[in-house]
């Protein structure tokens, strides 16, 4: 898969802790927790999952903020939208890399290779739709875009009224993404933590597990 979200990117001298160390639960601790999770999500009315690079690095991926952390195409890689999870139940908050919009009639295009830009710019192509022929635009944010209102919107409704908010894989350090799943611990809800960093979020969860996401999950 291609690198080049890395290049691409603005410079941006504050980008929180990166090349942080890894912990892991040890294995009885982490059969334990695994089975505090399973009940958790069994009892779960409405549940939302939140990921992160981690669950792109089984993938063969590198992250960002592990130790041999780099840039890469970390939570835009379209890995979710091509695993056939329904697009009406994702909200892509920082973009997809394989992605184009028509600014006019909202039309996605899901591509075979990397958009050539980044920060909701004009691309090479114009949207398919004869009536509209409007020049299409990437969907992956540079630094100072803003997240796009229809998913920011989205992503807050349910987290506010989630009961489980599953963080996988997910430093939870950049904002204003990282504050969303604590909207259910106001609301009563809780929150679950699967990394392999310490998180800001760690003291405000009511669970939190050092292991591999794709382990844990399988």
């Amino acid at each position: 898969m291609s690198l080049g979200y890395a290049n691409k990117l603005s410079y941006r001298e504050e980008i929180g802790e990166v090349g942080m160390p890894e912990i892991f639960d040890s294995s009885e601790i982490l059969q334990n927790k695994i089975e505090e999770l399973a009940a958790m999500v069994q009892k779960s009315k409405h549940l939302v999952v939140f990921t992160g690079a981690g669950i792109s690095t089984a993938s063969g991926i590198p992250d960002f903020r592990g130790p041999k952390g780099v840039w890469t195409l970390q939570n835009v890689d379209s890995l979710h939208l091509r695993s056939g999870f329904p697009r009406e139940k994702l909200a892509e908050l920082h973009g997809n890399s394989f992605k184009e919009i028509c600014p006019n009639c909202k039309t996605e295009y899901l591509r075979d290779f990397e958009i050539e830009t980044i920060g909701l710019k004009d691309t090479p192509r114009r949207c398919s739709d004869k009536k509209c022929g409007a020049r299409l635009k990437d969907t992956v944010l540079d630094w100072e875009d803003a997240l796009p209102p229809e998913e920011m919107n989205s992503a807050k409704e349910h987290c506010r009224t989630a009961d489980l908010v599953l963080c996988l894989g997910t430093s939870l350090q950049i904002t204003p993404a990282c504050n969303m799943p604590l909207l259910s611990i106001r609301n009563g809800g809780r929150v679950a933590i699967v990394n392999l960093q310490a998180t800001p979020k760690d003291k405000k969860a009511s669970l939190v597990i050092h292991g591999h996401v794709d382990k844990l999950t399988a």
